[in-house]
């Protein structure tokens, strides 16, 4: 017997958690946001997140990864367009420099612009839409009367599952940067070091197939 329709919950959750550990931009973002601007702009960009992500599980619910496969040149665009988003984010990191003045501004107007930054990272990850396609549907009964309420129940799971660990992320942050807010170069270098990150994202999403 299957609940919601679900065949194998204990697999599908165990799935859910490692692949959500694995290290990627939206992740790095909270983290990056909460250490920098508090736990209120870290949790605005969690909230992003969410967003995104239910975006592209209603679209890959939809089919529109499908019509993306079949299209190639339309996937490319897309994809070109995130690998350089995520590139323009990791170079103004490298080449930002920290100052006291401008951080007190920051933390001012934070969370609606982390929010959007983050909904934007979230939504240029199209190899999430393929994946939430070919991930869904091996945990669906195909004769469960309501297929609908059998999506709902695992992008739940999905939305709950990274809202803990982005909690634990925000609240990691945030002492984080307390810790390291008398020493200015180690924040310097710990921007630089997510510049990075974020240019080898692009990077390898853009080449990527």
């Amino acid at each position: 017997m299957t609940l919601f329709g679900i065949t194998d919950l204990a697999t599908y959750v165990v799935g859910t958690i490692v692949i959500i550990l694995m290290p990627g931009p939206n992740s790095l973002f909270v983290l990056t946001t909460a250490g920098k601007r508090g736990v209120r702009a870290g949790f605005a960009a969690a909230g992003g997140v969410f967003c995104g992500d239910l975006a592209l599980m209603l679209a890959a619910v939809l089919g529109v990864a499908s019509l993306m496969h079949a299209y190639p040149v339309a996937f490319d665009f897309v994809r070109y367009a995130g690998a350089a988003y995520l590139s323009y984010l990791g170079i103004r990191l490298l080449f930002t420099r920290t100052q006291p003045s401008a951080d007190a501004d920051l933390r001012a107007a934070s969370p609606r612009h982390a929010f959007r930054q983050a909904l934007s990272i979230s939504l240029v990850n199209v190899k999430a839409i393929l994946f939430f396609m070919a991930f869904f549907p091996q945990f669906v009964d195909p004769a469960y009367p309501h297929v609908a309420v059998t999506f709902i129940a695992l992008g739940l799971i999905v939305q709950v599952t990274s809202m803990s660990y982005l909690t634990v992320l925000i609240l990691a942050g945030s002492q984080i940067a307390r810790r390291l807010a008398e020493r200015r170069w180690l924040a310097s270098l710990g921007a630089k070091l997510t510049g990075l990150l974020f240019v080898s994202f692009g990077l390898r999403l853009a080449t990527s197939r």
